[in-house]
This record gives C-alpha cells, structure tokens and sequence, in this order.
C-alpha cells in the first residue's frame, strides 16, 4: 500500500516532539503534510474531525515514563477510523519506561491502527547551562534516525496490500502502567525586573497556567513544569525557583548525562 499524506498529531510543548515528527514525515516522503497541534490550552474542548486518510504520525513528550495526563485527555478525543498510526515518545534521556506502550493503547483504543513505534530523546524541560540534559537534542543525528525511520515505514508499507496483512505492533513497557506521580505543588517564576509583559510564557503554556496583568502569576495546580514559558521567554525572565525543581534538575544531570539513542519498532 502506497502512503501520499501524513498527518502529525502531536503534544509538543517545546517542540521537541514536533522535531522529531515532521524527520518522520520527510523520511516517508509524502505528497501532503497536515499538523494537528494538541498543545494549545483550546485543545482540550475543540473538536477534532475524524482522521480517515494516509497515515497519523502521532507523538508525545514523557514525563516521569508516562504520557501527560493532559495529553492523554486530548488524545481520548481523537478518532481514528483505522487509520495506520506510527506512534512516537521523546524523552529527556532518563527512561521512558511504559509511555510507548501506553500511547499504542490510546491510540488504538481510539481507532487507529498502530503499524511502528519510536523513542527519541528531546531536550529535558529542566535543562540549562547549569544541567545540560540532553541539550539541544533532537540534533542531527537523531533527525537523520527519525528520516532514517520513516523510510523503513514507507518501505514496510509498501510490501503489503492491506493493514490486515500486518501483524500487531509490539512495544516495550508494562501493563499495569507505572504509577504516576502525584503532581506538584511548585511552579515556574518570574523575575518581574526582567519582564516586559510580552505574553510570550502565557501564550506557549499549554494548560493557560500564566496569567499577564501588573505582574505575571503562575497557577501551581496547573502548571506541568512542561518550561515551555522558560526556553521561550524573550529577556529570560521566567526561571526556575523551587529548590525542589532544581534538585531534580542536578540529581538528573548527575545520574543521566550518558548519551541515549533513539529506538524503532516495526510490525
């Protein structure tokens, strides 16, 4: 079967995952791209149209090896009409533990048909010149594997007549899934000498936990600690305060520095 259209459905709220996405996509060398952005806070109630051609190439960052919850809540809307899906997870280079296998169900239980899965590694949401976790990764190499990826994908697919000649996907991970942690209460800041109010970090936040007015207020219920609002801050006044956070951010820079390589599974 010939694959002419993709259709990127991703939560990416530093792009990471976008990246790692649109290698894909280059790498089937398809007619048509579409993007289906589920990171935006209106994401969350807008209504999705039913994806019925070509191929979804769907993909999410891992927080503690997991799928976000809020990614999870957008993605339970999606129907997929089966439609084959490559399923993709970017981790900070820890683990990833189960949220590739947890994708896979989502995405099958919405209706897609799940043809191949992908780990890559993305930047941490706590990296800085202070903890360089994963810095500047996806970098080239790993968008040359994610190229490299779609290429084996388009040339699967082109060995088959239909989806039912494909035998189901296996991924690594467990079902029960782990254990999510419980949310925290600590939240981003903003150094209010430094700000412009601009909006920039409300507007990157994918869960509209910032608020701009006389000063910039950050709802610690809502926040993901994604730090979308930091590595997009034009004067770099967003930053991270709690102590906690930023001894997470050295105990995972200490123990995960090792350099980690992208994975590829295909029916």
């Amino acid at each position: 079967m010939d694959i002419d259209s993709a259709k990127l459905v991703y939560f990416s709220p530093t792009n990471t995952t976008k990246k790692v996405l649109e290698g894909i996509a280059e790498g089937i060398q398809v007619d048509t791209v579409e993007k289906l952005d589920l990171t935006p806070p209106d994401a969350g109630t807008r209504q999705f149209d039913e994806i019925h051609d070509g191929l979804a190439i769907i993909g999410t960052p891992v927080y503690g090896g997991r799928v976000p919850m809020d990614a999870v809540r957008r993605l339970e809307r999606l129907k997929g009409n089966d439609t084959p899906a490559v399923v993709v997870v970017v981790y900070g280079n820890r683990e990833y533990e189960d949220a590739l296998i947890e994708l896979k169900d989502l995405v099958s239980q919405a209706g897609f048909k799940p043809v191949a899965g992908g780990v890559f590694i993305g930047e941490h949401s706590y990296a800085n010149e202070t903890t360089p976790i994963a810095m500047g990764r996806p970098d080239p190499e790993d968008l040359d594997k994610a190229r490299e990826f779609g290429k084996m994908i388009r040339d699967k697919l082109k060995d088959v007549q239909t989806l039912d000649d494909l035998p189901p996907l296996h991924v690594p991970g467990n079902f029960p899934y782990k254990e999510r942690g419980k949310r925290s209460k600590e939240s981003m800041a903003t150094q209010e000498a430094l700000c412009t109010k601009c909006e920039t970090c409300a507007n990157v936040c994918p869960t509209a936990a910032i608020t701009v007015g006389d000063t910039v207020m950050t709802d610690p219920m809502a926040c993901i600690h994604c730090c979308a609002c930091i590595k997009n801050c034009p004067t770099g006044a967003r930053f991270m305060e709690s102590p906690i956070l930023k001894e997470k951010a050295v105990w995972l820079f200490t123990n995960y520095s090792k350099r980690k390589e992208p994975e590829m599974y295909i029916t």
